[in-house]
């Protein structure tokens, strides 16, 4: 397996719709081989890492013992990012979702989007979807929309409140059937609706299931309530590839996988990391630092680097370019824009949280977003 700066696999996440456009035609471009077939089911299962899939193939093994190849999910490695990168084809320096929350203009001032629930400055705070339009912030093409264009019928396998979310709006953006699935059973039941017709014409669905990730937030990846939800996410699939159709290939792969912490780092009991800090963005594996002043970055990444030391590392958004953290093409401005003057990825098992800003994030067990195998790496998995 070839080499990448995380030290992961070659293939990415953004690989899945241009192979997939491929094996309809679409493409000449196929990185990851699929053979044509009528109708075509992507899953994705938020939180399913390739490493811990590793670990528990007993408690999976349908899933483990269809694994196809590994996937990078692309930086940072958390679900509003990978999405996006699903969904466009391409990594965040294109289509601009870098991270599970960043800075926006706002006038004069910066405001923070939760790209994940598309709100403003913080996770429970306002709706950005009318002063931030989608549409907008993302205004790229997707993958889906090249479907569409090419006769190929959309379909959703998803909770019905996804469907105008606005992530989704920006990531998929094309209309298309919706089948609302909440739980496995549904999910099933969803896309052996897509898969079981007598028409000709092809189908893609977007599927996908939250629960593995919600637990491994709240439990702890490897916990008792995190492998019963892969017990029962490897029973269902197996019951699924049993009555799928020869005439549907289903795609099954995650955003990210999960570390458990078990290093706090409390931003915020740091006064000396608020020294010329206007806002502090990204989540509690990545932080994006955006300074009242460019004067400051010298003396800001000093005092950063000091205080965290061994748990994170920290560089500016010229290293991070320079080295191509966000995909190997240079983002626009605007989109450059969006990234901290700072970066401060977590080291190891360290986590960076806000406690007062950011309760429900700050309180959780498992995180994902930085640049550690266990992290990055996903399963592409095929059904036989």
């Amino acid at each position: 397996m070839a080499s990448s700066p995380w030290g992961t696999s070659p293939a990415t996440l953004a690989d899945v719709l241009p192979s997939v456009a491929a094996s309809f035609g679409l493409d000449q471009r196929n990185p990851l081989a699929l053979a044509p077939n009528r109708d075509v089911v992507v899953l994705l299962i938020d939180g399913l890492g390739a490493e811990l899939l590793a670990r528990h193939r007993d408690s999976a093994p349908t899933l483990a013992a269809h694994v196809r190849t590994t996937l990078t999910a692309g930086f940072p490695a958390t679900t509003a990012t990978s999405l996006a990168s699903l969904a466009l084809g391409a990594p965040c320096a294109t289509h601009g979702i870098i991270g599970y929350s960043f800075a926006l203009p706002a006038g004069d001032r910066l405001r923070l989007l939760n790209a994940l629930r598309w709100n403003l400055d913080g996770a429970t705070g306002e709706d950005a979807r009318e002063a931030y339009p989608p549409e907008s912030v993302q205004p790229h093409t997707s993958r889906l929309e090249d479907l569409a264009a090419h006769g190929v019928e959309l379909h959703y396998v998803i909770p019905a409140y996804q469907r105008t979310s606005g992530l989704t709006r920006a990531a998929f953006r094309a209309p298309g059937t919706l089948h609302a699935a909440t739980t496995l059973d549904e999910v099933r039941t969803g896309i052996l609706a897509v898969a079981t017709h007598s028409g000709v014409n092809s189908r893609f669905a977007y599927a996908y299931f939250p629960d593995l990730d919600a637990n491994g937030h709240l439990y702890g990846p490897e916990s008792p309530e995190w492998l019963a939800v892969l017990r029962d996410i490897d029973a269902c699939l197996a019951g699924l590839f049993a009555e799928l159709p020869a005439t549907c290939t289903v795609l099954i792969t995650g955003d990210h996988g999960m570390i458990h912490a078990d290093t706090v780092i409390d931003l915020d009991a740091r006064p000396a990391l608020h020294r010329d800090v206007r806002l502090i963005g990204g989540e509690a594996r990545v932080r994006h630092i955006y300074l009242d002043r460019p004067e400051a970055l010298a003396d800001a990444h000093s005092a950063w680097t000091a205080e965290l030391s061994t748990h994170a590392t920290v560089v500016t958004r010229e290293q991070a370019l320079d080295e191509h953290w966000f995909g190997p093409t240079p983002p626009t401005p605007v989109i450059a824009s969006r990234i901290g003057d700072l970066i401060a990825v977590a080291e190891g098992t360290a986590v960076l949280v806000r406690p007062a800003l950011e309760p429900l994030e700050s309180a959780l067990v498992g995180h994902h977003g930085a640049r550690t195998s266990a992290e990055q790496l996903v399963p592409l998995i095929t059904t036989p």
